[in-house]
């Protein structure tokens, strides 16, 4: 017995929103990556978004801390994710936490229009703060996989991208000279250390 999802083949597509969120050094951007990478394998068009501020390891291409790397388009703002987005299976958008608020809306188009959207970004910002539209993005998720790096102070899961750098600026690019992973219990010690 056939359903109606059976009969209706292939030109009617079942949109969704997956958010792949954690601390930085947790493998989010490689998560990303790797469901991209299988889209296209499975002969999909995909196109995937980054920031245009996010220019770490190459303005065009999204690239994780391993080096890993595909092609991506930068933009300015939300909006045009929908206008570049036209006739593609999978929307893949990485560093969500630095794009404004609309996104969470843009997202919501596109899987209202069929398309398998995959968000990745930081969960919460230097201070431990939920970071920009990503609890809204969890929020409307269909699915959202939590990616944890390890403490390298202790060697437990880490919670938090702890800044090692003086700064007040929420957003600020960095790699391991400016940020490490760390677990709940040691975050808060190295905090109460810095307050002293």
């Amino acid at each position: 017995m056939f359903s109606e999802r059976d009969t209706q083949g292939p030109s009617r597509r079942r949109g969704s929103i997956e958010v792949v969120c954690g601390s930085m050094f947790s493998g989010k951007t490689e998560e990303l990556i790797r469901r991209m990478k299988r889209a296209q394998f499975a002969k999909q068009k995909v196109e995937i978004f980054k920031p245009a501020l996010d220019v770490r390891y190459s303005e065009q291409d999204v690239v994780s801390h391993d080096h890993n790397v595909i092609q991506s388009t930068p933009v300015d703002s939300s909006q045009n994710i929908l206008l570049l987005a036209d006739d593609i299976d999978v929307v893949g958008i990485d560093e969500a936490q630095f794009f404004d608020m609309g996104i969470v809306d843009v997202c919501a188009q596109l899987a209202k229009r069929g398309v398998r959207v995959i968000c990745a970004g930081l969960d919460m910002d230097y201070k431990g703060v939920p970071f920009g539209p990503m609890p809204a993005l969890m929020a409307i998720a269909d699915d959202v996989y939590k990616t944890h790096a390890i403490c390298v102070h202790c060697g437990d899961l880490a919670y938090v991208s702890h800044r090692l750098v003086q700064s007040q600026k929420r957003v600020l690019l960095g790699e391991t000279d400016s940020y490490e992973p760390l677990c709940r219990v040691c975050y808060e010690k190295v905090i109460a250390q810095e307050n002293k």
